[in-house]
C-alpha cells in the first residue's frame, strides 16, 4: 500500500512550490537546513546561561575538562547521578574544539555547550523529513520538517545546553528505521538489504540510552507494541537484526555504566532509577506536578503556531485511522503521550519526542486537502493570530515593564508576525492549507527573530549572574575567587568558577579577609550581618557595584552588593 499523500492535492501556488522544492532530495534538505538555521540561530550566542538546568549540565561538563575525569559527573563537590554521561561528552567535545579554534574564555562561553543541542535540533528536523518520506510522501515530508523547524518547543531546546534536543535526534533515527521496515511490510516489499538501517537503529538506541537512559527505548517499545497490536503483524521486526543489535548496543553502552557503578559503588543506579525516575512516576518531583491533561493544555503553546492545525487535522486522521501510515503514527504518538499524561511529574519537553508524529499527520492531512474548514475549525484556527499577538505583546511589554525601554528592533518583527498569522487564519478558511502552513512558518520565524534577537537582549534585569561576574573583575587579577550570599543559582557557579563559595554572611566577610583577588556577592537582606562581621574583624572591603534585577526562577526581586578585597 502506498504511503499517504502520494497524490497531489488541488493545484495552488503553495502546492506547486512544495512540489518543486520536494522533487529533489538535495533541494529539500537544503531548504530545511536554511529554514532551521533561520529559526534556531537568533539568540543562540547571546542568551546568558538559563537557570537552572542548563548551567548545571554545562558546569558538570566544564568540570570534566578541568579534572580530566570523563566518567564521574559532578556539580562542584556534588555528584550528579540523575542522567547518563552522553550529553556531557558531547558538550566537552564542543568546548574542546572551541578552545582549539581560539574561542576566548571557551570554558565559560555558554553557547559552545549549546552546540550539541543546536546540531541535534537541526538533525531532528532533517530526520523528520526522512521519516515522513516513508509514511506520507515527499511534499508532506517537507511540510513536516518545516513545521518542526518552526516549533516553539524545539526552538527553546535548541538554545539550551541540556539533553532533550539530542534525545529527540536519537528517537528520530530509530523511528525512521521502524517506519521504513513497517511500510515496506505493508506494501509487500522487501526492505533494503544490508546492515545500514539496522545499524542506524541500534546506534540511535545506544546514543539514546547514554543521553537519557530508557526514555527512547520506552518510546520505541510502545510504538512497536501499538503497531503490532493494531496490525497483528510482527514479521517486519525481524529486519532489525535483534541478536546482533542488542549485543552491539550492550558493547557501546556498558563500558561507562560499569565504570560509573564501580566509581559510585552502585549509587548511580540507586540515584538515577531508584530516586529520580521512580520519584517522577510516584509523585510530582521538584514541584513540577500536574493533572492528566496538562500536556494537552500546554501543547497549544509548545507546538505553536501549528497546534491548531492538529485539531483541524483530527477528523481526517480519524477517517484514515486504518491506513498503515496513520496506524504507525498513532502508535508512535498516543501510547507515549498517555504514559506521560498519567505520570505525576510534568515538564513540557517530556512529550517532545512525539511532536514529529503530529507534524507528519498534519502535513499528510494538508496534502490530502483534509483540514477541516467548518465554523468550529475557523474558531480554533483563530488561536494562531491570537497567540501571535499575545507573544508579541508579552515580549515588547516585558522589556518596557522591566527596563522601561522600547524594543525597537523587535517591533517590526512582531507586527509582521501578527500579520502573517492573520493571513494563515484567512487562508485556512479559503481551503489554501499549504499557504496557511507556510504563513504559520513565517509567523514563527519572524517572532523568534523579534523575541530572541530584539527583545531578550534588552532584558538585562534577568541577567544577574553575568552582571555580578563582570562587576567583580579586577584588571590586576587573572582569576577572582568569589563567594555568594543569598544568590545560589547554578549560572553563577558556571560563570564565576567551580570554586565559588556559598557561605553565611559572616563566612563571606571572613572569605574577603583571606587575601587579594577576592569578591563577595551579598544580597541586601544579608548585608547587615556581613558588614557587622567586617567591622568586628577589621577587614576592609570595597563596595564596587550593586546589581539589581529579577531572578528568572520565581521572579524574586534582587539587590546584591558586589564587594571586593582591597
Amino acid at each position: 500500500m502506498a504511503a499517504l499523500s502520494q497524490t497531489p492535492a488541488a493545484a495552488g501556488g503553495a502546492s506547486r512550490l512544495l512540489d518543486r522544492l520536494s522533487g529533489s532530495n538535495l533541494l529539500a534538505l537544503a531548504v530545511l537546513l536554511v529554514v532551521a538555521l533561520l529559526a534556531l540561530m537568533p539568540g543562540f550566542t547571546g542568551l546568558p546561561p538559563m537557570d537552572r538546568d542548563e548551567p548545571r549540565f554545562a558546569q558538570a561538563s566544564k568540570q570534566m575538562l578541568e579534572s580530566g575525569d570523563f566518567v564521574s559527573i559532578r556539580f562542584q563537590d556534588e555528584a550528579r547521578l540523575k542522567k547518563p554521561v552522553g550529553i556531557y561528552w558531547l558538550q566537552t567535545a564542543a568546548v574542546a574544539i572551541g578552545e582549539q579554534l581560539g574561542v576566548p574564555e571557551a570554558r565559560r562561553t555558554i553557547w559552545l555547550y549549546r552546540i550539541p543541542s543546536l546540531i541535534a535540533a537541526i538533525g531532528a528536523v532533517l530526520l523528520t523529513w526522512w521519516t515522513a518520506i516513508a509514511l506520507a510522501g515527499r511534499r508532506a515530508a517537507l511540510l513536516a520538517g518545516l513545521m518542526m523547524a518552526g516549533c516553539l518547543l524545539l526552538g527553546v531546546e535548541a538554545r539550551l545546553a541540556k539533553t532533550d534536543a539530542s534525545q529527540l535526534l536519537t528517537v528520530m533515527a530509530m523511528v525512521g528505521v521502524l517506519a521504513r521496515f513497517f511500510m515496506a511490510s505493508r506494501r509487500g516489499e522487501t526492505p533494503p538489504a544490508g546492515m545500514v538501517l539496522p545499524a542506524v537503529f541500534w546506534i540511535g538506541m545506544a546514543a539514546s540510552i547514554l543521553i537519557k537512559g530508557p526514555i527512547g527505548a520506552l518510546l520505541v517499545a510502545l510504538t512497536i507494541a501499538g503497531t503490532v497490536a493494531a496490525t497483528r503483524d510482527w514479521r517486519w521486526l525481524k529486519h532489525l537484526r535483534w541478536g546482533w543489535g542488542l549485543l552491539f548496543t550492550l558493547v557501546l553502552v556498558s563500558p561507562w555504566f560499569i565504570a560509573i557503578m564501580i566509581e559510585t559503588k552502585g549509587a548511580f543506579l540507586q540515584e538515577s532509577v531508584g530516586k529520580d525516575m521512580l520519584n517522577k512516576v510516584a509523585g510530582a518531583q521538584e514541584s513540577h506536578g500536574g493533572w492528566p491533561g496538562t500536556y494537552l493544555a500546554v501543547f497549544w503553546g509548545t507546538f505553536w503556531p501549528f497546534a491548531p492545525l492538529a485539531v483541524l487535522a483530527a477528523p481526517w486522521v480519524w477517517h484514515q485511522r486504518r491506513m498503515p501510515a496513520v496506524i504507525f503514527l498513532l502508535a508512535w504518538l498516543v501510547p507515549f503521550w498517555l504514559v506521560f499524561e498519567f505520570f505525576p511529574t510534568k515538564l513540557p519537553h517530556y512529550v517532545l519526542p512525539v511532536y514529529p508524529a503530529i507534524a507528519i499527520l498534519i502535513a499528510a492531512a494538508v496534502c490530502e486537502d483534509g483540514l477541516a474548514i467548518r465554523l468550529w475549525a475557523r474558531i480554533v484556527a483563530g488561536i494562531i493570530p491570537l497567540l501571535a499577538l499575545v507573544l508579541a505583546v508579552a515580549a515588547i511589554g516585558g522589556v518596557w515593564f522591566y527596563q522601561k525601554e522600547i524594543a525597537w528592533l523587535a517591533l517590526p518583527f512582531a507586527i509582521l508576525a501578527v500579520a502573517a498569522a492573520f493571513l494563515s487564519w484567512k487562508w485556512l478558511g479559503e481551503k489554501r492549507a499549504g499557504e496557511a502552513v507556510l504563513a504559520c512558518l513565517a509567523t514563527s520565524l519572524l517572532l523568534y527573530w523579534g523575541i530572541y534577537a530584539g527583545a531578550i537582549p534588552k532584558l538585562q534585569a534577568m541577567a544577574i549572574s553575568p552582571r555580578l561576574v563582570a562587576a567583580a573583575q579586577m584588571p590586576s587579577c587573572s582569576h577572582v575567587a568569589a563567594a555568594s550570599v543569598g544568590f545560589r543559582e547554578p549560572s553563577l557557579v558556571f560563570l564565576a568558577g567551580t570554586d565559588l563559595d556559598m557561605p553565611s554572611p559572616e563566612g563571606a566577610a571572613d572569605f574577603l579577609g583571606q587575601g587579594a583577588c577576592r569578591a563577595a556577592f551579598v544580597d541586601k537582606n544579608f548585608e547587615p550581618a556581613f558588614q557587622a562581621r567586617l567591622a568586628s574583624n577589621g577587614t576592609k572591603a570595597e563596595l564596587v557595584s550593586r546589581v539589581a534585577g529579577i531572578n528568572i526562577n520565581g521572579g524574586k526581586k534582587l539587590d546584591i552588593g558586589v564587594y571586593r578585597s582591597p
